[in-house]
């Protein structure tokens, strides 16, 4: 018997982490949420969703009502850190999305996360941006670690 790791895809994007995710195998998605409506309809083309929750806004996602899973992947917003932004950071309502995420994870708790950004959110406003990311995680309760890849 494969046990599978489940997971929600929250930015899913057009599924950049479940491409991956399913690529390497032993996960299932049960879950995502994506805003755009076309790149949810992209989304919903190119993968089999039936049987997924769905949610378009993950600010209104009730966690009590969300099913389990054990890793939650997202790709926040990054138009607020990316240095052709304005580099509002958690001043801009997208920034502050990140801040999501967390209350997700506090209230379901799963067993891994995995995040991306670019890499301007390293340095926005001094470091002290992703110094705050870092400390709300580990205040969850949870060992992080982080890389920056170039590709």
């Amino acid at each position: 018997m494969v046990i599978a790791i489940k997971f929600i895809d929250c930015f899913s994007g057009i599924g950049g982490f479940r491409s991956g995710l399913e690529k390497a195998g032993g996960f299932e998605c049960i879950g995502y949420c994506e805003i755009d409506r076309y790149a949810a309809a992209a989304y919903r083309a190119m993968y089999d969703t039936e049987g997924e929750v769905y949610y378009d806004d993950v600010s209104k996602i009730d966690t009590a009502e969300m099913p389990d899973f054990d890793l939650l992947t997202g790709g926040f917003p990054c138009q607020s850190f990316a240095g052709c932004g304005l580099r509002k950071g958690f001043d801009d309502p997208r920034g502050a999305l990140f801040f999501e995420l967390a209350r997700i994870i506090r209230d379901k708790r799963p067993a891994a996360f995995l995040l991306e950004n670019v890499r301007g959110l390293l340095v926005h406003n001094q470091g002290e941006t992703f110094k705050k990311i870092l400390i709300t995680l580990s205040e969850l309760g949870y060992i992080v670690e982080w890389r920056l890849l170039y590709i």
